[in-house]
């Protein structure tokens, strides 16, 4: 297929949506399916209020209509809801054109933890902008349950994956060489509890280092709040952003991942600490909920102190096993599953009329022959 993906969330931002994009994008072009991505950074952007380091796209509704028809594409999936996202849905709208979603953030409760604007208008916001997908994909039953009751439909499950060859277990544990330890934890009292992501109020990060535990804490990343968490937590080692092997060999040489985020709908990190041995600890939120519980790889706990400690009895080896049944193929296939191509004999008249349109357009635009503009 020919599939056009409009997000919001693309290189050179880190997050989890983005991991998420770009290898499913990576893994449908191995599968011989062609992917256009239409992202802010193809459009003047400016920075998101009170996070700059997202930029948000300016004017994207014109330039889109040509990248729209000169692609030609045969399924649309908007993934984010911000400006590419809403470009996209009002061209799709207006062209008649089916397009599926997906439902990567807890909007509501991230635009609440920044400004005061309560839950119900945001969730409001969302149902308007999902309302007239095909589909609306989300990665966990829990998310679907929130979801449903708040009077979304048409919802279907697209899960995650992790590079179980990137994310190795510490030197020693298993087969594979793994990566050194990094400088920062050599010497740091043990057990080494980890965190690994944004650090922003969202993420509630200081619910972790603010919990009495023994050994050390130490939070990988960057983001809005890290200056002020580091000089008020002056006891927790805060490293900056990593990535990679490096990033791979901080989840392999803690001895407990610690994900306190509540407006997650998945977590990728915990999927990605899994695979390095490092059980996994967090409230009982969407994500965890559907994925330590049963899993002999990590806690849920409403004490998450407690979770923390228990994560310390559990076998690492077993933590790897579970992460092994999570790939980024069988997540793209059931991605691709989820889109709704636009019925071939539809598609074609489609095309060519947008196509003659366009032609007209342009003719229309033109200065007639002999035209004395000066005049």
């Amino acid at each position: 297929m020919r599939i056009l993906i409009a997000t919001d969330a693309w290189e050179p931002q880190v997050n989890g949506v983005v991991r998420t994009l770009t290898r499913t994008v990576a893994e449908m072009r191995a599968m011989g399916h062609v992917v256009e991505v239409i992202s802010p950074d193809q459009f003047p952007t400016l920075p998101m209020p009170t996070y700059p380091e997202i930029k948000l796209a300016l004017g994207a509704y014109e330039p889109m209509q040509d990248r729209f028809r000169a692609f030609e594409p045969e399924a649309i999936h908007i993934a984010t809801e911000g400006p590419v996202g809403l470009a996209a849905r009002r061209l799709c709208l207006e062209w008649k054109l089916p397009f599926t979603t997906s439902y990567h953030t807890r909007f509501p409760e991230y635009i609440s933890a920044r400004f005061p604007v309560p839950t119900a208008a945001g969730y409001a916001y969302m149902r308007w902008f999902h309302k007239p997908s095909g589909r609306v994909m989300v990665a966990t039953p829990t998310m679907r349950e929130e979801l449903e009751r708040h009077g979304f439909r048409n919802l279907s499950y697209w899960s995650r994956g992790v590079d179980t060859d990137l994310f190795q277990m510490r030197p020693g544990e298993s087969a594979a060489p793994g990566w050194p330890q990094p400088p920062e934890l050599e010497g740091l009292p043990r057990p080494i509890f980890l965190n690994v992501g944004r650090v922003a109020v969202e993420k509630n990060i200081e619910a972790f280092v603010q919990l009495d535990l023994p050994g050390s804490k130490v939070v990988v990343g960057d983001g809005p709040s890290r200056e002020e968490l580091s000089v008020k937590y002056p006891g927790v080692v805060f490293t900056g952003a990593r990535f990679g092997e490096k990033l791979a060999a901080y989840f392999a040489w803690s001895d407990v991942f610690v994900f306190p985020s509540l407006t997650d709908t998945f977590g990728l990190v915990i999927l990605e600490a899994m695979a390095t041995g490092a059980p996994v600890a967090a409230y009982p939120a969407p994500g965890p909920i559907d994925l330590l519980p049963g899993s002999g790889a990590g806690f849920c706990n409403e004490d998450l102190r407690q979770a923390c400690l228990d994560c310390l009895e559990i076998d690492r080896q077993a933590v790897r096993k579970f992460a092994e049944g999570f790939s980024w193929r069988a997540a793209a296939e059931q991605f691709i599953a989820n889109l709704e191509p636009y019925p071939e004999p539809q598609k074609t008249r489609l095309w060519k009329r947008l196509r003659r349109l366009a032609r007209f357009r342009r003719r229309a635009a033109q200065p007639s022959p002999g035209l004395d503009l000066g005049a």
